[in-house]
């Protein structure tokens, strides 16, 4: 999902391989963990939201991994749009909704997106501010359904410090972009899951110093 800032230099590549369709090799390479934190908490069945969807390319994957969930993959730019759901024709998966534009960052979402089983997003809480980070959780919260999960993937920094030389570099880079974007810290994504009425489920550490934070909506 796009914001009203220009992060393109940063927020990942993304060539063209025709047919509509954009490859992200970032992408490509946390698929599979990813999936796999979602096979291991996501309901057996029910309605799956995907924000900031992207290329797709997750979306294709996470219908096939878990294929009793109906999956509506959301963006806000239209050139990935576009991508999302040739991505999905290109699946073949039959559980994968067309992609609708979605700003997840402006409140009222999740009311107009409300009884979901489960909202996943990926890479995202970086690219947008703090205060927008926190409308996203709570409109999640909002959104969910009685004991549905809620999964956040993405880079994060631990007690207020990056952990590589990478992650400190990419954060002061977006910052110089925009000083109010930029790595959250851990603990205050917990915080503001508790406070949008959510309970934590676990945190897992994830390849290349990422952070999977899962949770769910007790009633």
């Amino acid at each position: 999902m796009s914001t009203p800032r220009d992060l393109s230099a940063v927020s990942g590549y993304a060539e063209d391989e025709g047919n509509g369709r954009l490859f992200s090799p970032s992408a490509a390479r946390n698929i599979k963990p990813i999936a796999d934190v979602l096979a291991h908490h996501a309901p057996k069945a029910g309605q799956a939201l995907e924000i900031a969807s992207g290329t797709g390319q997750h979306v294709a994957i996470f219908a096939g991994r878990l294929p009793n969930l109906v999956w509506q993959p959301t963006e806000i730019d239209a050139t990935r749009l576009t991508s999302v759901n040739a991505w999905a024709e290109h699946s073949g998966e039959l559980n994968i909704l067309p992609a609708i534009p979605l700003n997840a960052t402006q409140k009222g979402w999740g009311a107009a997106h409300a009884g979901q089983d489960l909202i996943t997003l990926s890479n995202l809480l970086h690219l947008i501010s703090e205060t927008e980070a926190q409308t996203l959780i709570s409109e999640a919260g909002k959104a969910l359904a009685p004991q549905g999960v809620f999964h956040i993937y993405g880079p994060f920094m631990r007690d207020g410090e990056t952990t590589s030389a990478g992650d400190a570099e990419f954060h002061a880079q977006l910052q110089a972009q925009d000083p109010d974007v930029g790595y959250k810290d851990d603990w205050d994504v917990i915080d503001w899951i508790h406070t949008s009425g959510m309970d934590l489920v676990q945190v897992l550490e994830m390849p290349s110093n990422n952070i999977s934070f899962v949770a769910t909506r007790p009633f």
